[in-house]
């Protein structure tokens, strides 16, 4: 008895220390209940909607989702045609991110890896415990409602401001590193994940998988706002008090154009010139309506940024 305790407190005083070495436990504490409520909701949201999508839509269509979730459903096939042994979907996923989540705690952040770390598991314990149920095995029908699902997952985590981990790491990495946006990384996968489709099933389920990873693409752009960028172009005659609000009340930059002149009255205004995001937008109007009413404002979407643009991921 004493030495199954001198064991176990011999394991806590390792653990304890590996894990203040590598940073995990103040990292654990410098995060609010608050924050750990927010994220772990959208993880268990997250994991759910993925199993679904995975055990509803996925594996009864033979269609296949993109980045990691897409590979582990490679990996399962080619293991059960190779092997004749089924690699679980939800053991593959949690070994294709497990070096990645190492790859993200020294190159992007200790906050970022555990809520992505989180999710991770979250999706793979639902994958493992959601039963396979056929709804239907028209594969249209399967990759368009499949990447429904996953669309609105994914949509819902980014919106939270968690990663379902996969491509989004590398990407990530290579971004802070170098500063360029990587879509060739997700290209490159969801290409291979494309050819093991058509050798595996027949090549009209790599066109079912597009479907799904249009689909799925389309519904995460239509949740997640934050990524679309919006020019706001302001004619007004309270400059100070709407560049006030919207530095106290959104954070961003304004560039000021004085001695602007209304062709019809003559009076003399300010043009102010900022760039927000499409979720931004609802607190940007509500700021307008309270800093000056009868300020002309011009609304441009979708606007390409070449320089610094601040982006909150936490």
């Amino acid at each position: 008895m004493t030495k199954k305790t001198s064991l176990k407190k011999k394991s806590q005083f390792l653990i304890n220390r590996w894990a203040k070495k590598i940073g995990l436990l103040k990292t654990l504490q410098s995060i609010s209940r608050e924050k750990y409520a927010e994220k772990i909701s959208a993880s268990l949201l997250y994991g759910l909607l993925s199993s679904i999508a995975v055990n509803f839509f996925f594996q009864p269509g033979h269609v296949y989702s993109s980045g990691a979730t897409g590979l582990a459903q490679v990996l399962s096939a080619v293991s059960h045609r190779l092997f004749g042994f089924e690699i679980p979907i939800s053991l593959a996923f949690y070994a294709i991110n497990l070096p990645l989540l190492v790859l993200a705690w020294y190159k992007i952040g200790h906050k970022f890896t555990i809520f992505t770390f989180i999710t991770v598991s979250m999706s793979s314990l639902f994958i493992q415990i959601v039963p396979q149920v056929t709804l239907t095995t028209d594969p249209l029908i399967n990759a368009i409602f499949g990447g429904l699902v996953m669309g609105t997952g994914i949509g819902l985590g980014l919106k939270s401001r968690i990663s379902s981990g996969g491509t989004d790491i590398v990407s990530l990495t290579i971004r802070k590193k170098t500063g360029r946006d990587v879509g060739n990384i997700s290209l490159m996968v969801n290409g291979t994940i494309m050819i093991f489709a058509g050798i595996l099933f027949g090549w009209q389920y790599a066109l079912y998988s597009m479907v799904t990873i249009f689909v799925s693409s389309r519904i995460t752009d239509a949740i997640f706002t934050k990524q679309k960028k919006m020019q706001a172009m302001i004619v007004t005659g309270q400059p100070e008090r709407v560049i006030n609000k919207i530095h106290k009340n959104l954070h961003r930059g304004v560039t000021c154009i004085n001695n602007a002149e209304g062709t019809y009255m003559h009076e003399k205004k300010a043009i102010l010139l900022t760039i927000i995001t499409r979720e931004e937008y609802p607190i940007f109007k509500a700021i307008m309506k309270k800093a000056d009413p009868r300020a002309f404002v011009s609304i441009s979407e979708n606007v390409h940024i070449i320089g610094r643009f601040v982006e909150d991921d936490e």
